[in-house]
């Protein structure tokens, strides 16, 4: 089982890429979506305004169609009536003042049908030329009539009109509903193009609307995702932000706690060993100094030894607190050096076997890399004699081009790391991660245990490996 730091900086990387990549994604789907909204209202606006157009350009032409048929039907009317007034008339003025009102009416269809001549469709064109040509014989029928004197009118008028105006007016008449009848089914298919080209409309504004709201509900389901993602990724930060504080927390005091302990030890060992030490050199020094002054020369050899021995044991236990505190040699002698002491004093003091292998560990390496592997090979090490009854503890710190390893194991009773983590692993923990290092411990109940740190060294401050001692470990038993 790991307990590795959480890598903060990598994480906040992978959190700025996934937080770019989600605003390229909505910026792209939001401006897509935008455009095919924009999209879906011009084509709207463009495919009414043709429809409109369309509508207005048949209804405008069917009402010119139309009026100018009305025009040549009420002229076709009207020129019967002239006929029929102008044959039927006795007096001869009036019947001119007819006959002048027929050419008048004659010229105005003649227009009409130029300006239906001009509007005319494809259908139109063959019911056209036959009401042109019934109108041409209609009109040459009429031309020697417009001649005739009183007598002739009022001899051959009627019989005239009967067989000859009404037949031709009524065969024209039908002509020009032939021709409305066309002109409404133009009017009709026009319809028909305006509802079929609203059709389109319809299933293209359809298609566009259902695009548009596939790309919005991706787009709702997408931001709904990171949202929720963001909620969870806050709510997992929050607790860890959370856990690490009660953890800080928990540190803190213990620290203060330890911190206590040691004082409190330092000072029993001041008051119990370096005090009764000196308070005995004093009163030896008392007795011989009396001895002295009295010429009491008989076994001042011996005393002074005895004093001078009591001297050195002070001399070992305050040396032994300042090793303890910060051995010397770590600054003197350097890192391998202090932890093969280190080595030496844990098995002399309680029997445990230490191994030290160091591989290609340079004696020039910063001074806050050699304090952390020394303190943590210290807590390890008092860990291992406190809590794992183990027999042997294997130390190998091996330097690599841009970080440095240290691996601890040791052959002890294990423990379940889930549940079971002390301040020595919190402070070991928190050591590694103040220099930016990564932390691992691996046991199981029975089994022993493994605990690793890796260290990076910068370019800068990556010294030159020194001759690996893997060949001869120090082995202390």
């Amino acid at each position: 089982m790991r307990f590795p730091r959480k890598p903060y900086a990598a994480g906040s990387a992978r959190i700025r890429v996934a937080t770019f990549s989600s605003r390229v994604v909505l910026l792209v789907g939001f401006g897509g979506l935008l455009l095919l909204m924009g999209f879906a209202g011009f084509d709207s606006i463009q495919t009414l305004r043709q429809i409109q157009q369309s509508n207005d350009s048949i209804r405008e032409d069917f009402l010119a169609r139309t009026r100018v048929l009305e025009k040549i039907r009420a002229d076709l009317y009207v020129s019967g009536t002239y006929i029929r007034d102008y044959l039927l008339e006795p007096e001869s003025q009036k019947a001119e003042s007819h006959r002048l009102s027929l050419v008048e009416t004659r010229s105005d269809m003649d227009s009409a049908l130029a300006r239906y001549r001009a509007l005319l469709s494809r259908p139109e064109i063959g019911p056209f030329h036959d009401l042109t040509q019934e109108l041409d014989g209609y009109w040459h029928v009429l031309e020697p009539v417009l001649h005739w004197d009183a007598a002739a009118r009022r001899t051959s008028g009627y019989a005239f009109l009967r067989d000859e105006v009404f037949p031709r007016r009524t065969a024209m008449l039908h002509i020009a509903d032939q021709i409305a009848a066309i002109n409404e089914s133009q009017l009709n298919a026009g319809r028909e193009k305006v509802v079929e080209t609203f059709s389109q409309f319809r299933q293209r504004l359809g298609l566009t609307i259902g695009l548009t709201v596939g790309v919005g509900l991706l787009l709702a389901a997408f931001s709904m995702g990171k949202i929720l993602h963001l909620e969870a990724e806050s709510g997992a930060r929050f607790e860890e932000i959370a856990t690490a504080r009660a953890e800080l927390k928990q540190l803190s005091a213990r620290l203060v706690e330890a911190q206590e302990n040691e004082r409190r030890s330092i000072s029993r060992e001041l008051h119990d060993a370096v005090g009764q030490a000196l308070s005995g050199i004093r009163v030896e020094l008392a007795t011989l100094s009396r001895k002295i002054r009295n010429q009491q020369l008989d076994g001042l050899e011996t005393q002074v030894d005895e004093i001078k021995e009591m001297v050195e044991e002070c001399v070992g236990v305050v040396r032994n607190m300042a090793l303890l505190l910060r051995p010397s040699m770590l600054d003197d002698l350097g890192l391998v050096p202090a932890l093969q002491w280190q080595a030496r004093e844990v098995s002399k003091r309680t029997g445990v076997r230490v191994k030290i292998a160091a591989e290609h560990v340079s004696e020039e390496l910063p001074e806050e890399h050699k304090t952390c592997i020394y303190r943590v090979v210290q807590e390890a090490l008092h860990n291992c004699v406190q809590h794992s009854a183990a027999n042997m503890v294997r130390v190998t710190v091996r330097q690599e081009r841009d970080r440095i390893r240290l691996t601890i194991q040791d052959d002890g009773k294990g423990f379940d790391t889930q549940s079971e983590r002390g301040m020595g692993l919190l402070g070991i923990e928190e050591r590694v991660s103040h220099l930016g290092g990564s932390f691992s411990v691996e046991s199981q109940p029975g089994a022993g245990a493994i605990l690793g740190i890796v260290l990076p060294l910068l370019a800068e401050e990556s010294p030159q490996p020194a001759h690996s001692h893997e060949r001869h470990p120090n082995s202390v038993s």
